[in-house]
């Protein structure tokens, strides 16, 4: 996908990356999201909110830093459900508005919040994203052609775990940089001026350097530049042992 990538109504998705709020995919997987693209995958974003209670920025300004975000890492506009940011709404409405979205791009992978996190809704997020991927494949529940994704892999947040496999994004990691820099209104920007907002956690310099240094503690785990984690409740299944060769090392 390129920067003008458009994403219809009813195109399939070979993977879809769900987020609770815009920046949480990119920030947590946006350089696997633009790996899967520079490897020929169709690929899509959903932000369950808009955001709309972060401390810093607006709804509106965030709207546009994610698209251009989305854009950055090769994808093409996100979805989004407005499933409430600062309580994250789960019942059937939002399961079902999340059904129709899997029914309709049917994809084979999708990329959750973890199960547990610093913020409440992260959490929520993930048993939405998972109920919803089994309910989906349920000929009786909802509308349309039932779909059940083949595989949910969480990405890691705040709170760190055991990862099931981590990902080798050196090649994709510019494009999570400049993914991240999309979102001036909530990460730290040494050129910003004139905001006025209150310094957050993920505003903070040292921040910024976080993710950096975490990408590059699981990078050096399996013998790359820059790893992404990501974490299953089940083995991940391999057919060809040589393809888990880790890149470089003796």
């Amino acid at each position: 996908m390129s920067e003008e990538a458009v994403l219809s109504a009813e195109d399939h998705l070979d993977v879809l990356a769900i987020g609770a709020h815009p920046d949480d995919v990119e920030l947590s997987a946006g350089a696997t999201v633009a790996s899967c693209v520079e490897r020929g995958y169709r690929v899509g974003i959903v932000h369950l909110t808009r955001g709309e209670l972060g401390t810093r920025g607006t709804a509106e300004e965030r709207a546009a830093e994610a698209r251009a975000a989305a854009h950055a890492l090769g994808a093409p506009d996100p979805i989004y459900l407005d499933c409430g940011d600062g309580g994250l709404r789960t019942g059937r409405d939002q399961e079902d508005a999340l059904i129709d979205v899997l029914r309709r791009h049917r994809p084979s992978l999708v990329l959750a919040p973890p199960p547990s996190d610093r913020h409440p809704d992260h959490g929520r997020a993930h048993r939405l994203v998972v109920d919803a991927c089994f309910y989906a494949g349920l000929a009786r529940r909802g509308r349309g052609t039932p779909h059940r994704p083949r595989l949910v892999l969480s990405y890691m947040q705040h709170h760190a775990f055991e990862p099931r496999l981590v990902i080798d994004v050196t090649a994709a990691w510019p494009k999570k940089m400049a993914a991240l820099a999309c979102y001036r209104s909530q990460f730290h920007n040494a050129d910003a001026k004139g905001r006025s907002e209150p310094m957050t956690k993920v505003a903070s310099a040292e921040f910024a350097a976080s993710v950096v240094g975490r990408a590059q503690h699981f990078g050096q785990m399996i013998g790359a530049a820059y790893g992404e984690p990501f974490w299953s409740p089940t083995p991940l299944a391999v057919t060809d042992p040589l393809q888990i060769l880790p890149p470089g090392l003796p």
